[in-house]
C-alpha cells in the first residue's frame, strides 16, 4: 500500500456514508466484531449501528455471522475491490434500465420543444461572442491566421502580441496573404509602448518585408484583426479589442466575429484609416 494513502482515504472510492466507511473500515481493521463493540470503536450511534451493518450487508461488503449476538465479517480487500466494481455494474444496468424505459416518449416530447427552439436560434444571427484576453485571445488570433486565404489586417498600438501569434502570421505569408499592419502613432504611445513598437517595427522590416504598415494619425476607438473580409457579405472573421484605458488588459475581453456583414464593415472602417488618417512619413527605424 502506498504510505501516503490513509486507509479512510482508499475507501473514499467506494463513495459510502461515513458510518458506512467507518464500520467497515473498522471491520477490516478487527476482523469481525458484534454490532455494539462495533458502535464502541467506531463512535456510530447505537440506534444507527445495526441499520450501517445491513446496508454494508445488502452492498454485499460483509458477511453476517449467526449467533447470540450476531457478528459481523468484512470481506478481504480484494473481494472488496470486485464487489464495488460489481455493485456500480448493476446500478449502471438498473439506470440503463430505466432510460430506456422513457426513451421513446423523452424524444418524442422533448424534439419538438428542442427543434422550435433552434428555430428560433437560425432567425437572429450570433454577431459575436467573447473570450478574455491573453491566451485565449491570442489563440483565437492564431486561429483565424491559419484559416485566411486572401489577406490579414491588423490595428495594433505596437503588435505587443506578435511573439504569440507569428508562426501563424509565417504561415499566412506562406500561402500568399498579404498582411497590413496599422499601427498607432508613436507620438500617442507612453514610452515603454514607443520602444516595443520600434524593435517590432525593425523585426518586420528585417524579417518580413513583405508586410505593410503605416501609422493610425489618430487614437483609435478599437484594435484587431480582420482576415478575408467580402464586400459581399460572404466571407471574414475578426477579433477585436475596443479601447478601454481604465480597465487593466488582464480584466478585459476581446470579441470574436464571424458574422461578414461586421467583418465587411470593419474592413471598410480599415481601409478609409489606411488611405486617409494615417501618418506614413515615419523614419524606418
Amino acid at each position: 500500500m502506498n504510505d501516503s494513502h490513509q486507509p479512510s482515504e482508499l475507501l473514499d472510492a467506494f463513495e459510502l456514508t461515513e458510518y458506512e466507511e467507518q464500520a467497515l473500515q473498522s471491520l477490516i481493521e478487527l476482523g469481525r466484531s458484534t454490532a455494539p463493540s462495533l458502535s464502541e470503536a467506531t463512535g456510530i450511534p447505537k440506534a444507527r449501528v445495526y441499520g450501517v451493518l445491513d446496508d454494508l450487508s445488502d452492498e454485499g461488503f460483509i458477511k453476517i455471522i449467526p449467533g447470540r449476538p450476531k457478528e459481523y465479517e468484512t470481506k478481504p480487500p480484494a473481494e472488496l475491490l470486485d464487489q464495488a466494481i460489481e455493485n456500480e455494474r448493476q446500478e449502471y444496468a438498473s439506470f440503463k434500465k430505466q432510460i430506456e424505459d422513457i426513451e421513446e416518449e423523452f424524444v418524442e416530447t422533448l424534439a419538438p420543444i428542442y427543434e422550435r427552439g433552434r428555430d428560433e436560434i437560425s432567425t437572429t444571427e450570433e454577431l459575436f461572442h467573447v473570450v478574455d484576453v491573453g491566451e485565449p485571445s491570442e489563440r483565437e488570433t492564431r486561429s483565424i491566421y491559419r484559416n485566411a486565404t486572401n489577406c490579414v489586417h491588423v490595428i495594433t498600438k505596437s503588435f505587443e502580441y506578435f511573439d504569440a501569434v507569428e508562426p501563424a502570421v509565417t504561415d499566412a505569408l506562406e500561402r500568399g496573404c498579404e498582411i497590413r499592419v496599422l499601427f498607432l502613432d508613436p507620438e500617442l504611445l507612453e514610452e515603454s509602448n514607443q520602444a516595443h513598437q520600434q524593435r517590432m517595427r525593425q523585426h518586420l522590416n528585417s524579417s518580413y518585408p513583405a508586410i505593410e504598415y503605416r501609422f493610425s494619425a489618430k487614437r483609435l476607438p478599437w484594435r484587431g484583426t480582420v482576415v478575408d473580409p467580402s464586400l459581399s457579405y460572404d466571407s471574414g472573421a475578426a477579433v477585436l479589442l475596443v479601447e478601454e484605458e481604465d480597465i487593466p488588459l488582464h480584466n478585459r475581453q476581446a470579441a470574436i466575429t464571424d458574422n461578414a456583414s461586421f467583418v465587411a464593415g470593419l474592413e471598410r472602417y480599415f481601409d478609409l484609416i489606411w488611405q486617409y488618417d494615417t501618418v506614413d512619413d515615419r523614419p524606418n527605424p
